[in-house]
């Protein structure tokens, strides 16, 4: 009865992380403040403040957000006014308006979609041409 067995205590808290879980911003919901979540999100309300997931971001069409993205891969179908950066793939939707800096492993646009702002993409080409590997580079702190 209290020996050491491998069944889970009801007093046990769960401590781990759960990265599978899915965030949903609905229709006619307005959110003013920052967003971090483990998993993904899917904002189809509008949303002012910044947005730091370590999964997927996806903006519905009649999702909108006012500040910066930064995500693993992102789908944008709404409109967005601030900088993405997306370490693996951001694509870029036939109705997506996005008014800011993109920072993208790959980029994927479609036919329709509007972009103001610069561009980055993959690797940096300086240590490429210079035969060094890629550095190291610090976690940037979002505030």
């Amino acid at each position: 009865m209290f020996g050491n067995n491998s069944k889970t205590n009801f007093m046990t808290k769960k401590t781990e992380i759960d990265t599978g879980s899915i965030n949903t911003l609905g229709i006619g919901t307005t959110v003013t403040g920052d967003i971090v979540t483990n998993g993904d999100i899917r904002i189809n309300g509008s949303l002012t403040g910044n947005i730091t997931a370590k999964g997927k971001v996806v903006i519905g069409p009649s999702g909108f957000i006012e500040g910066n993205v930064n995500c693993q891969t992102a789908d944008v179908y709404g409109k967005i006014r601030g900088n993405v950066i997306s370490s693996d793939i951001l694509s870029l939707k036939a109705t997506a308006n996005i008014t800011g800096d993109i920072s993208a492993g790959k980029l994927s646009i479609e036919p329709g979609a509007t972009f103001t702002g610069s561009c980055s993409m993959g690797a940096v080409v300086k240590d490429i041409k210079n035969g060094e590997q890629p550095k190291e580079r610090k976690a940037e702190k979002f505030a």
